[in-house]
């Protein structure tokens, strides 16, 4: 795996080394020799953003590396070694300074205490009560197992106590002793000695994780992928706005994610609104929605209604009132509602709430029906482009002429669909927080957004179900050269049409202002050029549809 120093290569001209031919030294003047500085030997970085992937088994030597040097330097055990790193979070030059510096306040501090010595050495039979269960216990089978605080408890409660907490997550790290007041750090070696395998196994991966997500002297994130266990540095200019920029990364396990919130890959929506969108897919916020919409307050208690049965007349379960569920009236002196006053029912609290809340529900269906299906096609899409690469590129290959090389068009034209999927996915939830009153800049939006996705829809549909004609023997083999055409300018066209919707958002859609026209003619000849629109007819039908 590449470390920072080699990751990129530089060309050093070797053709003039700087050195001097020994027959030239008498020519040279002493007080004209300007002595410099040594260059350093490590390459400058490159300018501009980028990325550094290290996997798990490097972090682990890095790991190690920085756990042995403070116990060297320091002369202290391993276990100890340990704690001071995570009090100081990992920062390993803070750890050995403020040693050095105050010695007694940082084993204060960090709970790493001395042990006490045996007090019992006369006395070793000596029976003690265990601090948590009360039971009597030799003072040396407890002593054995105690904290440097010098407090005793038994094996069983020491091991229940430790597995607990290791079971409960990463804040076993930090484990103090049992004694509440007492701020004694519990030890690596002490948590190994109590507990399983499967135990060790936990607290040794939480320890390497914090080694990351703690670690204050470095810019490393874990990388959220599946089963990925490699860490991702992204360095940037000292100017990059994360909550304006582009913060999507790649890994090399293929998931792209949000340096910035660590979400999947968003770009152009801004972190806030993906927070957003995604607290309101998984709150009860909706559910109170549904209940506004779908049920109806008592007329006495004001509880909320269901009407599960067909009979009209309803009985409250709260308050036992008998009313109407059409006009909300007593049964003791109903008789009939049919009657309908428009305005009146407008004018009703009742009526305008539940008038908001269906609005409400209609919109959020509308677009969160289209972001989960944009989800589930990009997910779709990417066992397609698996499945490209390990089947259809090989079926084709042994069916005719063409190479594997000259084939991998289809890979590329997947992994537009992949991308823009992704960025559709997003646009919709960035549509639904467009406020009401900017409904020319709405209007804007759904244009770019109308454009894209049409193009995306041929794009896709192209090399999903044409490809499949080739594959299955059904389109002449004569023909591929067409194909490869038609689905190359699909390609390009959904590549330009997304990225001019992407720089619409970057741009806060200012082009509704100032570049409206201009913008609309250049899409249109993008769209002809590509044989966008399958006729003149459909073209003009297109954008008499658009209400921009």
């Amino acid at each position: 795996m590449d470390t920072e120093d080699d990751v990129y290569e530089y060309d050093y001209n070797d053709d003039d080394d700087g050195s001097l031919d020994d027959d030239d030294d008498s020519n040279i003047d002493e007080s004209d020799i300007i002595f410099e500085e040594p260059e350093s030997s490590q390459p400058p970085p490159p300018p501009g953003n980028y990325v550094i992937i290290i996997n798990e088994e490097d972090i682990r030597s890095r790991h190690e590396q920085d756990i042995t040097e403070v116990s060297d330097v320091l002369s202290v055990p391993r276990s100890s070694a340990i704690i001071l790193l995570l009090h100081h979070q990992w920062r390993v030059n803070d750890a050995k300074s403020e040693w050095y510096a105050d010695e007694e306040k940082v084993r204060k501090a960090s709970g790493l205490l001395e042990k006490k010595p045996n007090n019992y050495q006369q006395n070793r039979k000596a029976k003690v009560a265990c601090g948590i269960c009360f039971d009597d216990y030799y003072h040396d089978e407890m002593y054995d197992i105690a904290a440097g605080c010098g407090h005793l408890f038994c094996g069983s409660c020491w091991k229940e106590y430790i597995n607990t907490s290791v079971n409960d997550g990463p804040g076993c790290l930090r484990l103090r002793c049992p004694d509440p007041p007492c701020n004694a750090a519990v030890s690596q070696d002490m948590v190994y000695k109590l507990v399983c395998d499967e135990g060790k196994k936990k607290y040794s991966g939480y320890l390497l994780r914090s080694y990351i997500e703690d670690n204050k002297s470095s810019k490393w994130k874990w990388c959220p992928g599946q089963g990925c266990g490699s860490a991702i540095q992204f360095e940037h200019d000292g100017d990059f706005k994360f909550d304006s920029e582009n913060c999507d990364v790649h890994c090399e396990c293929t998931h792209c994610f949000c340096w910035n919130c660590t979400e999947e890959a968003h770009h152009p929506v801004e972190c806030s609104t993906v927070e957003k969108w995604n607290i309101k897919n998984t709150n009860e916020g909706e559910n109170m929605t549904w209940i506004l919409a779908h049920s109806k307050p008592c007329p006495n208690c004001k509880r909320p209604i269901e009407k599960n049965q067909g009979c009209n007349s309803m009985t409250c379960s709260m308050c036992r009132l008998r009313f109407c569920w059409i006009c909300l009236n007593s049964t003791a002196d109903h008789y009939a509602c049919n009657g309908y006053d428009e305005e009146d029912d407008a004018n009703t609290d009742m009526g305008k709430r539940r008038k908001m809340a269906k609005e409400s529900i209609a919109k959020y269906t509308h677009y969160y029906e289209r972001w989960a299906g944009n989800h589930s096609s990009r997910a779709k899409a990417v066992e397609d482009l698996k499945k490209v690469h390990s089947v259809h590129i090989e079926q084709l290959n042994s069916m005719g002429s063409e190479t594997k090389t000259s084939l991998e068009f289809i890979a590329d034209s997947w992994k537009q669909i992949i991308e823009c999927r992704r960025v559709l996915k997003w646009i919709y939830a960035y549509g639904y927080y467009l406020p009401k009153h900017e409904k020319t800049k709405k209007q804007f939006f759904e244009y770019l957004q109308g454009e894209a996705e049409h193009g995306l829809e041929r794009l896709h549909e192209c090399a999903e179900k044409e490809l499949q004609r080739y594959l299955d023997g059904i389109s002449p083999l004569e023909n591929f050269n067409a194909f490869r055409t038609k689905l190359k300018g699909l390609t390009n066209v959904a590549k330009n049409f997304f990225e001019n919707l992407v720089r619409g958002l970057e741009n806060g859609l200012s082009e509704v202002d100032c570049e409206r026209e201009r913008a609309i003619e250049e899409y249109k000849r993008e769209g002809r050029k590509y044989g966008f629109y399958n006729s003149d007819n459909e073209e003009d039908k297109f954008w008499e549809a658009q209400t921009f």
